[in-house]
Order: C-alpha cells, then structure tokens, then sequence
C-alpha cells in the first residue's frame, strides 16, 4: 500500500477493522447496482465522466479543463459537479456574480477559465441534470466531475484517473488506505489514465504499468503528466517567471501538493510552505498568518505563490493583495508517448456515435 500522509500510516492501519466495514458497505452497494437492484439512469445527450477510486490529488481539474478546452470551440458543453464545501445546498448554475463560496474551488475556477461554457453544482447530479438543462436547452454534451463512484446516473463514457505514485491496484480503501470505491470497479470504465507521471517516463514502465493495471480488452490505457504554467499576479494577471534566485512562500490548500512542491524545488532558490486541508475556505487570521511569514522571508527576490484552487478562494481579501507579490501558478496536463489525439479521437467518436444513434 502507499499512503499519501506517511507519518499517519501507522494510525491507520490500526483503522483496518473499519476498513473492512467500509469496504463490505461498497462491496453491498455495487452488487445491488451490477444486480439492477438499484438502477442507473441515463439522459439523452451525451454524458462524460471524469473520476477516480481513491480520495483527491489524482489531477481531475485539469482533465475536466484539458477536455473542455478540445470541446467547447465547437459545441455547447455544460460541467457539473457537486461543488464541494460550498456554503449553498442544491442545485446552483454559476453567474456573473457567483463567488466560490456558492459553488465550490473547482467550479469556480472552471467559471472564471471557461466563462462561455455552462458550469453547474448539485449534491444529486440525477436531479441536476434535468435543471441543467433546462436553463441550458443547447447543451451538447455533459462533463461529470468526480462522479464515477456515483452510479445513480449512466455516463456513456466514464474516463478513471490513477495516480502514478498511488496506483489503485497497490492501495486499500479508506480509511487504512485512499480508496473509496472497490478495485475491481475500474473494470467499468472505458478510459484509464496515469496521471502525475514524470515527463520522461520510460517505454518499459509503460508496459510495467499496463501488466500490472491489466486494462480490459474494451479499454484504453494513456499516460499524463503534469506542465506548470508561467505564474500570473492574482489581481493585475501579470506574468513572471521563476528563477534559481527565487524566494517562494508556497500557500496551498489542495489534496496532493507534492508535485507542486518538487516543481519548485528544481525551478527556485528555495522555498518555505504554509499548508491547509484540501478546499480549505481562507478567513481573515490565515491571510495575517500569510503575511507575517511573508515578511520574515529576508530578501527582496520573493513572492508568494498558490495554485489555481486556492486563488479563487484567496480572491475575496480583493484589494489587499493587490500589495503583495502573490502569484498564481496555472497548471495543464500533457499527454506522454504522443497518445493525445488518440485520446481526443475517443471523445470525438463517443459524442459522434451518440447523436448518430440517438
């Protein structure tokens, strides 16, 4: 197994026994769903789902944005999600004045990337689908993000991300390990993706990871890994670029810092971190905490850096950051092996087989 907090697996195997409960619970559920039992429904236009098995830091933000940025120039596409550790209940579209705190990190940061596609958040995607599309009657195609351990709903193509230093097929379900869904339920999707990999990631463990993930025959197996973007200044979008004469204040409150975290130990002097618990909501005391460390960094050549996630939650101290050099780092997946058209192909294909046939 691998934990993505070594200090804690000590503490959670001690936890096994709950795991097994856990487990049997998931184990129950999807047999009642395989038994048609509980049934999925399914919707008249295309549906795409982006999920995983494990708990965050698998990189699903970037595949909903990388699959966005290939669609939406040529249809109407809607995302929804469930809007985690918002302050609003039920089903929400985002607006011109929407605030993360109404939909949640990822969704707003979807909105503010993509403000022509339809962004929505509902904790029952079955009955936020049809609300969905009735203020969006021109929708094309749905993505679903996070939502392939919820099977209420039928996706038609259901996209499983893996992380590449916490592969599913090594790790247990929670809370001894990251899984929240069974194993073998990875056998219900239609495209598996490693992601996190290093950039040069060999033709050898490729093969190592296909003999080891053994994807079904109806399956696709693909490699990503990860681009950091050029750092832009929260308020005045500003570019920079980082330099070995770098100073960086890391703040970030996100599930799986650690490829942030090697980045700018390559790409920076050096670097010090304030960590929060992933979609942490940022009060008042956290950005003086942020401060304060800031101005202990003694040397001019500094600034603070954050992701994507953490800006649009940062965004409501508004004006008072526009006096500190607090940048944000864009991130983007980049297909490895030169596989992603091919990828891109299967979308392509889904959407068109799905209108033909419909």
């Amino acid at each position: 197994m691998n934990f993505n907090a070594p200090l804690l697996r000590p503490f959670r195997i001690l936890l096994f026994p709950f795991s097994l409960v856990y487990g049997a619970a998931i184990w129950l559920r999807n047999l009642l769903y395989d038994k048609k039992i509980l049934r999925s429904t399914g919707f008249n236009l295309p549906i795409v789902c982006i999920g995983n098995l494990s708990v965050g830091g698998t990189g699903k933000s970037p595949m909903v944005e990388w699959i966005v940025k290939y669609l939406h120039t040529n249809m109407e596409v809607a995302i929804l999600s469930r809007g985690y550790k918002r302050r609003t209940k039920g089903y929400a579209l985002a607006g011109s004045t929407t605030t993360a705190l109404d939909i949640g990190d990822e969704p707003m940061q979807f909105h503010q990337k993509f403000p022509d596609v339809s962004v929505a958040v509902g904790e029952e995607r079955i009955v936020a689908i049809p609300q969905l599309l009735h203020d969006r009657p021109n929708t094309k195609v749905v993505i679903l993000d996070d939502a392939f351990q919820h099977r209420a709903i039928k996706a038609g193509l259901n996209i499983v991300l893996t992380n590449y230093d916490n592969l599913f097929t090594r790790d247990w379900v929670l809370p001894t390990g990251d899984l929240r869904d069974e194993r073998r339920s990875y056998k219900r999707a239609d495209v598996i993706v490693v992601t996190k990999c290093p950039a040069v990631l060999s033709a050898e463990e490729k093969l190592a990871f296909k003999q080891e993930i053994k994807p079904l025959p109806h399956q696709q197996l693909f490699f990503t890994t990860i681009r950091y973007g050029l750092p832009y200044h929260i308020i005045s979008k500003k570019e920079i670029s980082l330099n070995t004469a770098t100073e960086v204040l890391l703040v970030s409150g996100i599930a799986n810092p650690l490829p942030l975290k090697k980045y700018l130990q390559d790409a920076t002097k050096t670097y010090y971190e304030i960590l929060y618990g992933d979609h942490h909501i940022f009060r008042i005391d956290d950005w003086n905490e942020i401060v304060k460390r800031f101005k202990n960094i003694h040397t001019e050549n500094k600034i603070i850096l954050t992701t994507e996630k953490d800006a649009v939650r940062l965004i409501k101290f508004g004006q008072t950051l526009q006096d500190y050099p607090i940048y944000v780092i864009p991130i983007e997946i980049q297909f490895l092996f030169n596989e992603g058209h091919q990828f891109t192909d299967i979308i392509s294909k889904f959407i068109t087989d799905f209108s033909i046939t419909n």
